[in-house]
């Protein structure tokens, strides 16, 4: 375990992964609002950071931040002198747990390689219910030497730890997953709107889906409560969720693929979030736009 953790990014996901972690290991934790700060450090073993510079000396640090565009504005350019990144010691490991592009993983990992700092990408799948009982599913990308260091912290923080490969790897994963679920969501709920418009209740579709070959963790989990009961709370945004479709998408064209699910998947979500004319909605309310393109209302 390592001595001294430096925690970036205390969202809603941040916020329970720096209590967890606290348990094992002492934790300086930083945001860019000064609130999540205060917030983290009711919790014992989590002391503040009112300066990153200060604390470069960190054996560990863990990112949990949107993009790949967020970590390069904190890290700054490695090679560039007064950088946070620049400042790291030797020896430290740099832990990427947000959703960050895989490309983009593997280029820093490549300029932090240079001054001898290690990364390890270990994103996550669970949303803000697991982070808080600390069951998170982490997928861990970059050499198995580094994955082993990070792993007594990974594993304060999830139940299901996998090396996946190179660094870079996991970021790849990740964005591809929230794929697959972003699909499962969207042709769900687009299967119960056509049921309903022919008659059928939804609560029953859902109950026989579930219990037929059709069901995935949307029917099982989200759209019960969250879409017929009105609560639209699933605790991951519709923004977010086209990032990383989108970033999955992107990594998808760039091998020379054009998936037609995926696209359309993306098209969908991106036409909701438009649709929605909302800051930051809840993905579970791509089924309020649904409703409102076609006058079919899910909730009950």
């Amino acid at each position: 375990m390592a001595d001294a953790v430096t925690f970036i990014g205390l969202g809603t996901m941040g916020q329970p992964m720096v209590r967890n972690l606290a348990r094992s290991v002492p934790v300086a934790a930083y945001d860019a609002d000064r609130a999540a700060i205060d917030a983290a450090t009711r919790n014992e073993g989590v002391a503040a950071l009112s300066n990153l510079l200060d604390e470069a000396d960190a054996d560990v640090v863990i990112l949990m931040l949107p993009n790949s565009t967020v970590v390069e504005r904190v890290l700054g350019d490695p090679s560039a002198a007064g950088s946070f990144a620049n400042r790291l010691r030797p020896g430290a490991l740099v832990v990427d747990m947000g959703s960050s592009a895989p490309r983009a993983t593997r280029e820093l990992a490549a300029r932090l390689r240079e001054r001898d700092v290690a990364i390890v990408d270990a994103p996550v799948s669970g949303g803000p219910r697991k982070a808080a009982t600390a069951e998170l599913t982490i997928m861990a990308g970059g050499s198995f030497e580094d994955y082993e260091r990070a792993l007594p912290l990974l594993r304060a923080m999830g139940t299901s730890v996998t090396h996946v490969g190179d660094a870079g790897s996991a970021h790849a994963l990740k964005a591809l997953n929230n794929l697959l679920s972003a699909i499962g969501l969207v042709g769900a709920l687009e299967v119960l709107t056509t049921g309903t418009k022919f008659g059928l209740d939804p609560r029953i579709m859902l109950e026989v889906i579930n219990a037929s070959t059709g069901r995935n963790q949307s029917t099982e989990v989200k759209i019960g409560p969250e879409v017929l009961d009105g609560r639209y709370g699933v605790g991951f945004s519709l923004p977010l969720t086209v990032k990383d479709i989108t970033t999955a998408l992107d990594l998808s064209t760039s091998l020379g693929l054009a998936p037609e699910v995926a696209q359309a998947c993306v098209r969908f979500c991106q036409a909701a979030l438009a649709g929605l004319g909302e800051e930051n909605p809840d993905q579970s309310e791509i089924a309020r736009y649904l409703a409102k393109v076609t006058g079919v209302d899910l909730t009950r």
